[in-house]
């Protein structure tokens, strides 16, 4: 009996080990390719926070009028807002050469700005949160013990597991566009002079960031939670860039690092239901603590892009 019991504490564990770090797969595999170019974005954390909110909103109405697709509506609404705000980092950091951290916490301010207001024009003063049927999930290993309950997931986890950070890491280190990419965060001048435009490749990589950092906030609204509320992102975009760090710049190291903290949250709220006698805000910290834990062994002597937080310019 007690073996099963802690049989199901596991498999339980684990089930909730791949969904906490579905978001943070997401976005810190963004935030590698805009670091990779040599730009940090802190507007991770607006842009994760804008995607929940414009996915959800999108999704909502969308299902109002009967649209079968709203899920995926309201997922492509996100994935606009969040190559709309990297534009505008882009134009900051890469065009006027603004101060990145600047201009970062501007877009994050901004992001979470926009959102709020924007959910109290389209959803009211309501004391109840609205909600929507959110993504469904599924076991890709059917009904067999074990495997079964640990891999019901949602598509968009088995997305980031079997094919974003594959072809994160092959675009990265197999493609002309990554090797651009990387010889642009490392030595902008001396890729330009070998004919590389290095503020489209800065724009591309921004970009193609702020989509799957908005694909990370809309997870939460569209599939775990299937609703909105103002602390959906719980500070996931800061830990993002601690795992970005943490995996020094590579997207597998990034996704074993998303998995860590993702486990770490996941076993913490199930040791509050075991009687431990602690204050529940101990429980909520192991995560972040365990992260910063991380950071702080194995982002020592970290071997930063070149041209990191420098702008480019062109003489």
């Amino acid at each position: 009996m007690e073996q099963a019991v802690w049989l199901t504490f596991l498999i339980g564990v684990l089930a909730a080990t791949l969904r906490v770090a579905t978001p943070l797969i997401w976005a810190s595999i963004g935030e590698v390719y805009t670091e990779r170019s040599g730009v940090l974005n802190l507007g991770i954390e607006g842009i994760m926070f804008l995607g929940a909110f414009v996915g959800f909103a999108a999704a909502a109405k969308a299902a109002e009028v009967g649209l079968s697709v709203y899920l995926w509506l309201g997922l492509l609404a996100a994935m606009v807002a969040g190559a709309v705000m990297a534009l505008l980092m882009a134009l900051l950091s890469v065009t006027l050469g603004v101060n990145q951290h600047v201009s970062g916490l501007g877009i994050t301010l901004l992001s979470i700005a926009l959102s709020l207001f924007g959910f109290r024009l389209v959803f009211g003063e309501s004391k109840v949160l609205p909600s929507i049927e959110p993504f469904a999930q599924f076991s890709i290993f059917g009904n067999i013990p074990i495997l079964g309950p640990i891999f019901n997931q949602y598509l968009l986890t088995y997305i980031a597991f079997i094919l974003l950070v594959p072809i994160a890491w092959w675009v990265l280190y197999r493609s002309s566009f990554g090797l651009e990419l990387r010889a642009v965060g490392e030595n902008p001048e001396a890729a330009d002079a070998a004919g590389v435009n290095v503020y489209r490749i800065r724009y591309l990589a921004l970009v193609i960031g702020g989509v799957l950092m908005a694909i990370g906030g809309a997870f939460l609204s569209l599939a775990q939670l299937g609703a909105f509320s103002p602390g959906i992102i719980a500070g996931r975009g800061w830990v993002s860039i601690a795992l970005v760090i943490f995996a020094r710049w590579d997207p597998v190291r990034a996704m074993w690092g998303a998995l860590l903290f993702g486990a770490v949250s996941a076993l913490q709220l199930r040791l509050q239901t075991l009687g431990f006698e602690l204050p529940y805000e101990a429980f909520l910290a192991l995560p972040y603590l365990v992260t910063i834990l991380a950071l702080a062994i194995a982002g020592r002597n970290a071997p930063y892009p070149g041209a990191y937080l420098k702008p480019y310019r062109r003489e």
